[in-house]
C-alpha cells in the first residue's frame, strides 16, 4: 500500500512533464535548423571558393594575340 500511495502522490507532475517534452522537442528542432544553416553555410562557402578561383584563373591568362 505504501507503494501505491508513494506512486500516486509522489508521481510526476503533469505539467513538468509537458514542459519537458515541449522543451525537447524544442531542442530537436533548433538542432534541425543548424545543420540546415550549416548545410546553406557551406554551400555559400564552397561557391565563393570557385567564384574566387575562377576570376584568378582568367585573370592569369595572357591576352590573346590581334
Amino acid at each position: 500500500m505504501a507503494k501505491a500511495l508513494l506512486g500516486h502522490v509522489g508521481g510526476p507532475d503533469p505539467r513538468m512533464v509537458s514542459e519537458m517534452r515541449r522543451l525537447q522537442q524544442r531542442i530537436r528542432d533548433l538542432e534541425a535548423e543548424l545543420i540546415r544553416l550549416q548545410a546553406t553555410n557551406d554551400a555559400l562557402a564552397a561557391q565563393t571558393r570557385d567564384e574566387a578561383l575562377s576570376r584568378m584563373q582568367m585573370q592569369e591568362r595572357e591576352p590573346a594575340l590581334t
